[in-house]
């Protein structure tokens, strides 16, 4: 009664930090900076396609403000032998988004003897940020993921990125999320359109080592994205997702083809 003004407004009358929300979002991710509040936040994820199937790749950076709180997350979740859920945002969160929708769909495929279908999935995770919203919209739980998965019915792999309110949208060729994702969509919007070929007819090794380069571009402009750091040995988490299945790339793998072709490449 009484309120006035667009959804926004109502928002504010109502409690909800929505100012804050807007200050750690970039367009479909997240900043890791909170104007009020230094809420662990982890970024920065993106899916491609390639040749071969999805690459989907996560640095190691959680950050509270200007602080670094942890080099060594995980932020490539796998859910089941043919899904991956990609987390930017609030962890604590986004973990246990990822430990539900691990269990459930455990429970589906040894209740239904069958995996549930990929809509299916879509549609779980959907539920759990709508039903999130109040957090997110609070601005303590704030989580914008990124869900990449093969569907066997229709024999290929696919891409979908979310709101912090659960819309979901399919990705053409590929979805980013986090504080580098405007580094990172910007050199693969420009591949796309005027490099050499499409990023989805990258062979294997040549999309890995592109994923080494966008890390390493987005870390260069974001100080919230640990990019690949060789003394420690850190390099982004990337799972390949195919009729196989899903699959981890070992860290020795990355370590050869970041020396090789990225810090020594001229």
């Amino acid at each position: 009664m009484g309120q006035q003004g667009d959804f926004l407004q109502v928002l504010r009358e109502r409690g909800y930090a929505v100012d804050d929300l807007r200050a750690t979002i970039h367009g479909n991710g997240l900043s890791g900076h909170s104007a009020k509040a230094d809420l662990t936040i982890g970024t920065t994820v993106f899916a491609m396609k390639y040749r071969e199937g999805v690459l989907v790749a996560g640095d190691r950076r959680a950050t509270a403000g200007n602080v670094v709180m942890y080099d060594r997350t995980d932020k490539v979740l796998e859910l089941d032998r043919f899904s991956v859920l990609a987390i930017a945002g609030v962890p604590a969160t986004a973990f246990e988004m990822a430990r539900i929708l691990e269990h459930s769909f455990k429970y589906y495929r040894r209740s239904q003897l069958q995996d549930l279908s990929f809509d299916g999935k879509l549609r779980a995770l959907s539920t759990l940020l709508k039903n999130n919203a109040p957090a997110a919209l609070a601005g303590t739980g704030t989580v914008a993921p990124i869900f990449a998965g093969y569907d066997q019915l229709e024999g290929c792999g696919k891409i979908f990125f979310y709101d912090i309110l659960g819309a979901e949208f399919e990705a053409v060729e590929y979805a980013v999320s986090g504080s580098g994702s405007p580094t990172i969509r910007g050199i693969l919007f420009y591949m796309n359109r005027w490099g050499s070929g499409p990023v989805a007819g990258l062979d294997e090794e040549e999309a890995l080592t592109f994923v080494l380069r966008l890390m390493t571009s987005a870390a260069e402009f974001d100080s919230a994205t640990g990019g690949v750091d060789a003394h420690a040995q850190l390099y982004p988490i990337v799972k390949r997702i195919s009729a196989e299945g899903v699959r981890t790339i070992p860290a020795e793998r990355l370590k050869t083809l970041f020396s090789e072709k990225v810090l020594n490449h001229v």
